[in-house]
């Protein structure tokens, strides 16, 4: 074991603690898959990343570092949250990009970070999965949500790395009202949104569920899923270009995810964060 660097950073929001928060080691070097999620475990966190030098063959295709994203039980292809406070954490450090972008290696591949003001903001990954749910699964999370199966005005696969099952209400008070039934969801990661009154400083409320050992958890603030709900939204004209989703309100947090796709049609998730925690941990 020895000392390495560590950040704990709060994640798509300028106030700390009114975000999501992630534990990012700076040096995973040497570390073994089973330290990383012994680790992580520990932290008691959605999820924690571990820095690394890009492969040989991802550093020529322009990779400034290479991360592994862990949450409990299980290490993650990509995640959103992650993405950006692993490279807030980086950049703290010391980190600077060859490129005009910072680019991350990940289980996805390779995934563009622009500076975007105080914010970063990260080009979402193609989507895995798309298109409508099966009829069967819509009635499950219905009855999960303790919803109507009227209540879904649509719905489609969101799997960009995390399986996300997304289904939007008719409001965001919905979307808040929500009560999941672990048992009905058992197995399923389902993203909620719902459209915010007329007027709001937001777009959309967001809720995202998902299961760790075997246990219905929800996420306070999700990249990953803000950025296939934006793919899918944008994409279906249900959404305008650019907008700001809210996420965490239930939950006590105040998280805001802004959207906006390009001329080239790329769409980029950013948002603020800031350092809680800096120092030495020993892994």
């Amino acid at each position: 074991m020895m000392q390495r660097a560590f950040q704990q950073v709060d994640v798509f929001t300028e106030t700390p603690y009114l975000g999501n928060p992630l534990a990012v080691v700076l040096d995973g070097s040497g570390l073994s898959t089973e330290a990383m999620q012994q680790f992580t475990d520990w932290t008691n966190l959605s999820e924690c990343t571990f820095v690394l030098p890009p492969t040989a063959e991802a550093q020529a295709a322009g990779a400034d570092y290479r991360v592994r994203i862990f949450c409990p039980g299980r290490e993650l292809p990509f995640a959103g949250h992650p993405t950006l406070g692993t490279c807030h954490a980086w950049l703290k450090a010391g980190g600077q990009a060859r490129g005009e972008h910072v680019v991350q290696e990940c289980g996805v591949g390779l995934v563009r970070i622009r500076r975007d003001g105080a914010r970063l903001a990260f080009a979402a990954p193609p989507l895995r999965r798309s298109g409508p749910l099966d009829d069967a699964d819509v009635a499950v999370i219905a009855r999960g949500l303790g919803l109507s199966r009227e209540d879904i005005v649509a719905h489609s696969w969101c799997e960009n790395g995390p399986p996300w099952r997304g289904v939007m209400l008719r409001t965001a008070a919905q979307v808040l009202a929500v009560r999941p039934n672990a048992a009905v969801l058992a197995g399923l990661d389902v993203g909620v949104v719902g459209p915010q009154p007329t007027g709001s400083d937001t777009a959309f409320e967001v809720r995202a569920f998902f299961h760790t050992h075997e246990t219905l958890s929800e996420d306070p603030v999700t990249g990953s899923l803000n950025a296939a709900v934006a793919q899918w939204l944008i994409g279906a004209g249900l959404a305008p270009d650019r907008y700001v989703a809210a996420q965490g309100t239930a939950m006590g947090r105040a998280g805001r995810v802004h959207i906006e796709r390009d001329a080239g049609g790329t769409i980029w998730v950013g948002g603020a964060s800031v350092t809680c925690i800096s120092g030495q941990v020993t892994v």
